[in-house]
């Protein structure tokens, strides 16, 4: 039986106890272990593992040894409760040994849990479970996580006093980070939060997230929105170091400025809908003190340097990036 959406998104937390297994595969191996640790955790318990009422096996292993997957299947454990057998990172070939296994699956037998990052929607491993009566199969994409996952998340961590704009800075940055480093941000912002009964603020939000080049690249741009020109040097170095292109810093300073003049033609306009917490704030302020002229004053210069940096020119491009930077922070100035 396959599942998909919002079928998906339940099954992972309230999996089936009589359903004789699951095959979850994706190409992103991290929210594939993710789903697999949810789901196990919800068939046996949190004590599961330590109880042996759960029995992991290496694709390898069982290529081997066809026989491990229907020994670990029917194997019995000193304590009572459900079981699992949990098989990873398998592969087309081992559809016969799977098959034999959910062909001879009993109701009193361990539920066989599948994972894969290298199975389409063809393959024979994914056909086998769509087709099974009981059994299903979950397709894991690159899909930004929806709400109602992002929401099991954060009810998993305890967090349950979140204000409106919080949650809107939380959904923003499930896009951004990946699906184990969102979850890790998520833990640290209720540890963080242990104890205290206030809701969450986007304040606290921006404190907890992790910092990135594209947070590091934000610095540079209000440094020079906000006519710092000695703080640009400085960050220019740093951004060398990183390996970051002149054309990307670029790129940036001009998505930066653009967004100014939105905000400085139409401070309600959709451009501040993509900031969070204080910088929205903070970015506001720069277009206003700017203003629509000298924004399209900057943003001339801006694309100018941009045709500077693509063409056959011999000038080093970070120095010609650099200067271009300072001259936005002396026009600020």
């Amino acid at each position: 039986m396959k599942l998909t959406g919002a079928s998906a998104a339940a099954y992972f937390g309230k999996p089936d106890p009589g359903a004789a297994g699951v095959l979850i595969y994706g190409q992103d191996a991290m929210r594939v272990a993710m789903r697999r640790q949810e789901v196990i955790r919800a068939l046996i318990g949190p004590e599961g593992e330590a109880e042996m009422r759960l029995t992991r096996l290496s694709a390898a292993d069982v290529r081997k040894d066809a026989a491990l997957l229907m020994d670990a299947m029917k194997g019995q454990s000193f304590f009572p409760g459900p079981r699992v057998a949990f098989l990873e990172d398998a592969t087309d070939t081992l559809a016969p040994a799977v098959t034999e296994a959910l062909k001879d699956w009993r109701p009193s037998d361990a539920q066989i849990v599948v994972t894969s990052s290298n199975l389409t929607t063809k393959s024979a491993l994914v056909k086998l479970f769509d087709a099974h009566p009981t059994a299903r199969s979950i397709g894991i994409y690159d899909d930004p996580p929806s709400r109602e996952e992002i929401e099991a998340v954060l009810r998993h961590s305890g967090l349950r006093e979140i204000g409106r704009e919080a949650m809107n800075d939380l959904l923003a940055l499930a896009k951004e980070l990946a699906p184990g480093d969102f979850r890790q941000t998520v833990e640290k912002i209720a540890l963080y939060k242990w104890g205290d009964d206030s809701p969450l603020s986007p304040t606290e939000i921006v404190a907890m997230a992790p910092a990135t080049s594209e947070t590091e690249m934000d610095d540079m741009f209000d440094a020079v929105a906000e006519g710092r020109g000695p703080a640009v040097g400085l960050l220019m170095r740093r951004m060398e170091g990183q390996g970051v292109l002149p054309v990307t810093l670029c790129i940036g300073a001009l998505r930066h400025f653009r967004t100014l003049h939105a905000l400085a033609c139409d401070p309600r306009g959709p451009a501040s809908y993509r900031l969070r917490g204080p910088r929205r704030d903070r970015v506001q302020r720069q277009a206003e003190s700017w203003g629509p002229r000298r924004l399209e004053d900057a943003l001339r210069l801006i694309v100018e340097t941009d045709l500077t940096l693509r063409s056959t020119s011999r000038a080093p491009a970070m120095a010609v990036m650099e200067r271009a930077l300072i001259r936005l922070a002396m026009m600020k100035r």
